[in-house]
């Protein structure tokens, strides 16, 4: 009997306690300020901690409040835990003389991503495991089932420019559902789930610091709007304004979804401290989980290129490396090339591939640029002979190559063969009236044949 009178006991508090509760903002799992998350990459922090506050009045002053801790495991796996003590839910004329205690609730909260492709993803959770402390005993804990939250978001990451944007929808039971409203009639029967949807949109602000979040949403009852700001990229400041719908009934009454302004504070722990920015903290995001774009080299080329371009940056590489060699060995014979900048003749090359990729095939280009490359060997192996044939077998790929004629006139003169390699230089400055090496090099050679009959002459 007495356990039984225990029971009861119990059922009884939890259903008195049913709208003593206030969903603090900035107190939950996720970017969003009441709201559950969903992403298809995962945080770049360890763990994330912080404190919010939501002031409902000023005369009598009148708050929420909460701190928490939340992390992301392994296969989209996230836990958290809250503490919030909310507002004293007095009617406003005796709020002055209210001796109300605010419960103090503990709350758990699960989440699991189990769909995503592309920029969409899914999550299932369990929100708000809360557990009530008894306003006549500091010992017993009691669990309200009432604000138990089972959800489903739907998310979508975009990025627009400099901007990047997260949409969330989802559909939630319990402290998602909308049940915070004013209390007109005790006996009517409220909604046990209801749908909440928000956005966040990263800009650029601040952006060696993570950059300054927007926040919107409707969490199932009324709008709120809010900003993430960073200190560093460690820390944040939180504002934001709760149920601006309810703002014109400020003065009339308060109950416990009653508009408020809010003020957080969050502190991100990176998982990799030796990627911190000058602010002090991780390097800056470029989506809003914080996670990078894939990029090779210092200009941000996307490893998921086509063929296409994957070619013509090999070409790019190839032609680069074959030009910087050849400077060099030019440089004792012709005093002219040597004053020539070493970026001129990357530009140079950047542009004559640019020109190839329109006029010949991938195969065929591949192809041709392995001989020149297995050419580029054999010149300064010294073994000319097979140069020479590495780059002829360019040339029946592709006639249309300037690089090669080049390449085959820097052989005929390492062979000894002046006339031949000049007629090879004509043939690629031909095809390409821009290339600046190969005019300096004819120039070069007819003023040395000038001075040599001036000699004779004399």
């Amino acid at each position: 009997m007495r356990q039984i009178t225990k029971y009861i006991y119990i059922l009884v508090l939890i259903a008195s306690m049913v709208l003593g509760s206030t969903r603090v903002a900035y107190t939950r799992p996720g970017l969003m300020m009441r709201i559950p998350t969903s992403s298809n990459h995962k945080t770049p922090y360890l763990f994330r901690t912080g404190f919010g506050t939501e002031i409902h009045n000023f005369d009598p002053f009148n708050t929420a409040k909460g701190v928490y801790f939340d992390m992301e495991l392994n296969k989209g796996f996230a836990f958290g835990f809250s503490a919030v003590q909310g507002g004293d839910t007095t009617s406003l004329a005796v709020l002055t003389e209210s001796q109300q205690k605010p419960v103090v609730e503990f709350g758990f909260h699960f989440q699991q991503r189990v769909f995503s492709y592309n920029d969409i993803s899914l999550t299932v959770g369990l929100q708000d495991v809360v557990f009530q402390n008894d306003q006549t005993s500091d010992e017993i804990l009691s669990l309200n089932t009432s604000l138990l939250s089972f959800f489903t978001v739907l998310a979508s990451e975009k990025d627009l420019g400099e901007y990047k944007m997260n949409t969330y929808m989802g559909f939630g039971s319990g402290g998602l559902a909308p049940m915070d409203t004013i209390e007109v009639d005790p006996d009517s029967v409220s909604t046990s789930a209801g749908v909440f949807l928000g956005f966040v949109l990263k800009t650029p602000y601040f952006a060696r610091r993570g950059g300054m979040d927007i926040v919107g949403e409707f969490d199932g009852t009324g709008v709120n709007v809010g900003l993430r700001i960073p200190l560093t990229s460690d820390y944040r400041l939180n504002l934001g304004f709760t149920h601006l719908d309810q703002i014109p009934n400020w003065k009339d009454r308060y109950w416990a979804g009653h508009s408020g302004i809010t003020i957080g504070f969050s502190m991100e722990v990176p998982r990799d401290p030796s990627k911190r920015t000058t602010g002090g903290g991780p390097s800056a995001p470029t989506n809003i989980y914080g996670v990078k774009n894939k990029s090779i080299g210092s200009g941000g080329i996307p490893l998921h290129r086509d063929s296409t371009i994957a070619m013509a940056n090999v070409a790019v590489e190839t032609l680069r490396d074959s030009m910087s060699l050849m400077n060099n060995e030019m440089r004792n014979l012709l005093v002219r090339l040597s004053a020539m900048e070493q970026n001129t003749k990357f530009l140079s090359d950047s542009l004559s591939s640019i020109k190839l990729e329109t006029n010949v095939s991938e195969k065929n280009m591949n192809e041709a640029l392995r001989h020149l490359s297995r050419s580029l060997r054999y010149f300064y192996a010294g073994d000319y002979r097979e140069a020479l044939k590495e780059v002829d077998l360019a040339l029946e790929l592709n006639p249309n190559l300037a690089l090669a004629y080049a390449r085959r006139g820097s052989i005929y003169y390492k062979l000894g063969d002046v006339q031949r390699a000049t007629i090879n230089w004509n043939l690629a400055l031909r095809l390409d009236p821009e290339y600046t090496d190969v005019r300096n090099i004819l120039k070069a050679l007819h003023e040395n044949k000038l001075k040599s009959e001036n000699l004779e002459g004399e």
